[in-house]
């Protein structure tokens, strides 16, 4: 995977500059800065009501800004929208495929769709259903695809006219681990091969691993973005969870003892702290407390999440994903007239 800095001499991929977007007296976005680099992957992180998805929705053209202005593979979302949009690929969360119509069939509607010219097809869709590992599969009905082939299916046809940039929004939400492994051992594979960029939504923290760099938003703004052992290390504390014979008392002694605050989580008392492991001998010594078990974990992706947002990435994760979708298919039947 090329890193971002192997492409510094071009100009970005997405460039947001300022980008706002207000509804009445509601700020979904308040004036947001970033620029994602060409062949980067670009984890994009944030709560419910954060104003992320509106801000992915300003960038692929399905809203229109307030103020400020982006570039999206050189090409303004608002003055280049159909520029824009022959550019990007979109695979979003939730279902968007014919399920009476064969793999083939799907893939022929988006080419055309996206005007890609018909002598080109033929070789194209071989090369997508391949990479996914669908070709034998492209006569079947899509209707009698698991969920894991239905999502690679629709990462092909994402890739099917050659994009510069492909949106993935919650790609391997509602799969199981073994498919979900498999759905990104695809994704890393085409990147490769296409040299694409990836803006990236999920709320799997292990796939956020894989991205270049990482922007959490909160309340319409940036929060956060770096690299995610950037960000983790920016962190800092170690997180410790106690099981304890009085986890009301446990949690009392450490405030009153250690100047700790603690909070039940997962059934354990957990509570963060500097070089965790050196301060677990002082805390069986000194809390007063009888500790049956402890655990030592380094700052995680989720810790990170929590410290910048107040809530955990499970529980933000449950945006306007249909409304998208939705939006995704109004544009692609009405948008390139």
């Amino acid at each position: 995977m090329p890193a971002a800095s192997d492409h510094n001499s071009s100009p970005p991929a997405i460039s947001v500059k300022s980008l706002a977007k207000s509804y009445g007296e509601v700020e979904a976005v308040r004036g947001v800065d970033f620029d994602v680099e060409p062949g980067e992957v670009f984890g994009f992180l944030g709560p419910n009501g954060a104003g992320k998805t509106t801000t992915i929705n300003m960038l692929c053209t399905l809203a229109k800004p307030t103020s400020g202005s982006a570039t999206v593979a050189g090409h303004d979302v608002v003055r280049e929208r159909d520029d824009v949009r022959r550019n990007i690929g979109l695979v979003f969360q939730d279902p968007t495929l014919d399920g009476y119509l064969t793999a083939e069939q799907n893939l022929r509607l988006h080419a055309e769709l996206y005007g890609v010219q018909s002598n080109l097809v033929p070789a194209r869709m071989r090369q997508v259903l391949d990479m996914v590992g669908l070709w034998e599969r492209k006569d079947s009905p899509v209707a009698t695809f698991s969920g894991g082939m239905r999502r690679r299916l629709e990462i092909a046809r994402g890739f099917l006219h050659s994009p510069r940039v492909l949106f993935l929004d919650e790609p391997t939400i509602g799969l199981d681990p073994q498919t979900r492994r498999s759905i990104w051992t695809y994704i890393r594979e085409l990147k490769e091969a296409e040299d694409i960029t990836i803006f990236l939504t999920t709320h799997y923290m292990d796939e956020a691993e894989w991205c270049d760099r990482i922007a959490i938003m909160d309340h319409g703004q940036i929060v956060a973005l770096d690299s995610p052992e950037a960000l983790k290390a920016r962190v800092g504390a170690d997180t410790v969870r106690i099981h304890t014979a009085d986890d009301e008392a446990a949690i009392a002694a450490l405030a009153e003892h250690f100047d700790l605050e603690a909070t039940m989580s997962e059934g354990a008392v957990t509570f963060r702290v500097p070089a965790g492991e050196e301060f677990v001998p002082r805390l069986f010594a000194e809390l007063g407390v009888p500790i049956r078990a402890v655990n030592v974990s380094r700052p995680t992706l989720d810790d990170v999440f929590m410290s910048y947002t107040g809530t955990s990435i499970r529980d933000a994760e449950e945006d306007s994903g249909k409304a998208r979708s939705r939006a995704m298919m109004q544009m692609m039947s009405g948008g390139r007239r």
